[in-house]
């Protein structure tokens, strides 16, 4: 006698071993338990899906099997692959996580690092105002182009120290730029 149980078994196209354990009950009276198993899936949650029972005589469980088990163990395999994808996808976006986290921790670094050098740099602009140092103060402001967070500061600064060069032939009022002695 030739039987295509194997064939059938394999068009299931199920994902993991198939474990099937049959046990008599009665004379004529048979259990049937069919467990899926992935252990390729990495989620413990896969553990929690139960053994299809089937229940009935050797002629009932000949005649129904196939049509009893195919959708339930198709969804199980079907779920089990699809949460070795979310595993693998959940440990991706942990990596890709861990690397945006340090790509923002070392561009905040550098962002302090360049906020400490542009007060630096104002902090000296600043003492050399005070000693009247107006041409070097100027010279020590950070750029505009390297700092455009603070480009309309820079400008201010550079226009106030501008105010104590040589006087402009161009403003309104030639004495205006001149200080007490120069005139």
């Amino acid at each position: 006698m030739q039987t295509n149980f194997f064939r059938q078994i394999a068009k299931l196209n199920l994902t993991g071993d198939l474990q099937i354990t049959l046990r008599q009950t009665t004379e004529n009276s048979f259990v049937l338990s069919v467990l899926l198993n992935n252990e390729q899936c990495g989620d413990e949650a896969r553990k929690l899906i139960p053994p299809l029972n089937l229940r009935g005589t050797a002629e009932e469980l000949d005649n129904g099997f196939f049509e009893n088990i195919s959708i339930p163990l198709q969804t199980a395999s079907g779920l089990m692959v699809d949460m070795e994808s979310f595993m693998k996808q959940v440990e991706e976006a942990k990596k890709k996580s861990a690397m945006e986290k340090e790509k923002y921790d070392k561009e905040k670094k550098e962002k302090e690092a360049k906020d400490k050098k542009y007060k630096d740099a104002l902090q000296k602009a600043e003492n050399l105002e005070k000693e009247g140092k107006y041409k070097e103060a100027w010279s020590v402001l950070p750029k505009a182009s390297e700092y455009p967070d603070y480009a309309e500061n820079i400008r201010k600064k550079q226009d106030e120290y501008e105010r104590h060069f040589a006087p402009s032939l161009f403003s309104e009022n030639p004495t205006e730029n001149l200080t007490e002695t120069q005139i």
